[in-house]
């Protein structure tokens, strides 16, 4: 495989706006070890003269290789809110032009598919950088769950506050399914946020960050799902070769956060594993995004941003089947994750996120790079349905 170059979102956003003028970095410094304020966990490749104009895996490719290609329902009565900061003015027009692209079912504002949702009531200030963020999240969590409605919630800013506020809000609005694509440092006041994510009925994902070996927040929250990141190689026709660990992939052993009794017999460190699961991260196995805001046109991008709102889109299609069912609402999916981690899962066992000795390296079973490992989604939704 032809090895690319690269990027953190605040790298790219620094090369990528010479190129690209409307791609800025977020209207605060981004530090993602700061506790207070949060970055989008987002790379993105650089264009060049010979760049092809749509880069990257496509959804087909990523819904067969992770065996989510015909499953029923797709999400339907679902719906998955993404929780992103600041202001995407193209944000529904982005997703028209991914769905025609890719022949997707599709989700407008005129349809009651898609809507946009100011957290605080008030439009928030425009901005480039997030606004790429939240055009990736509404396309790959459409893309899982092509039935789903779609709302994006956008926080005033990227602080810690104003993200929960949007967490809150998205709730109150009716999200079955909630994705955060943001992570910040840790605190000991996580432990007090912790409650934003404890609802029952609702389902919390977060990506693990880009950094390596680490642990922030809110992935760290046990109430959350945490989705850390792999590099991933599929054929033309979607069908899954290899799998192995993403050197940024965020993951370790959180500060804060006690060891949940989900992981009891998984890990013994007696501290919240992070993360719990994993999905392609690595760049030079991304996905294509179209942003016109963001990136001015189609781009190649990874990051654990690609992982949280596709499992949120994974979930949204396994409560709509729950339901067809007539089976009651997931609340903390984990319990049920944990068990099946043998059967349901690639198991990720090279890699490593760091150079920290065991706990850097994906090994057998659960590991603090990749957690359980990548959805074989045939076997694991059914194996969630199923669940009492």
């Amino acid at each position: 495989m032809t090895q690319k170059r690269i990027l953190s979102f605040s790298a790219a956003a620094a090369l990528v706006a010479a190129a690209l003028p409307l791609m800025a970095q977020s209207a605060r410094p981004v530090d993602p070890g700061d506790p207070n304020w949060a970055h989008p966990p987002i790379v993105v490749m650089p264009r060049t003269a010979d760049s092809p104009e749509i880069a990257g895996y496509s959804p087909s490719q990523i819904k067969s290789a992770y065996g989510l290609a015909g499953i029923a329902n797709e999400g339907a009565g679902q719906i998955i809110a993404l929780i992103d900061a600041y202001n995407n003015p193209d944000a529904a027009s982005d997703l028209n032009t991914f769905d025609t692209h890719f022949g997707l079912p599709a989700c407008t504002t005129g349809n009651g598919c898609f809507k946009v949702i100011y957290a605080t009531g008030t439009k928030p200030a425009n901005n480039s950088g997030w606004a790429g963020e939240s055009s990736l999240d509404i396309e790959y969590s459409h893309a899982m769950a092509p039935q789903a409605k779609i709302i994006l919630v956008e926080a005033a800013s990227a602080s810690n506050a104003a993200l929960y506020k949007a967490v809150d809000v998205a709730v109150a609005n009716g999200a079955t399914v909630v994705s955060m694509s943001f992570s910040g440092g840790e605190s000991s006041s996580e432990l007090n946020d912790d409650s934003h994510f404890n609802k029952t009925g609702v389902i919390f994902c977060a990506s693990s960050g880009d950094s390596g070996h680490g642990v922030g927040y809110p992935a760290a929250s046990p109430y959350v799902v945490a989705v850390g990141g792999t590099t991933l190689d599929v054929s033309a026709g979607g069908a899954w070769l290899s799998e192995t660990a993403w050197s940024g992939s965020g993951g370790g052993e959180s500060a804060y956060e006690s060891e949940p009794s989900y992981q009891i017999g998984y890990q013994s460190s007696g501290k919240r594993g992070v993360p719990d699961v994993a999905w392609d991260a690595n760049l030079n196995t991304g996905v294509a995004v179209y942003s016109k805001y963001g990136f001015s046109g189609w781009v190649e991008v990874g990051g654990t941003s690609v992982g949280s709102p596709s499992w949120a889109g994974l979930f949204a299609v396994v409560e709509s089947s729950r339901v067809a069912v007539a089976k009651g609402m997931l609340t903390l999916p984990h319990t049920l994750l944990y068990p099946d981690s043998e059967t349901d899962y690639h198991d990720i066992t090279s890699g490593t996120n760091g150079s920290c000795g065991t706990l850097c390296k994906a090994v057998p079973g659960y590991d603090f790079v990749t957690g359980l490992g990548s959805p074989q989604g045939n076997l694991l939704v059914p194996a969630l349905v199923s669940a009492p």
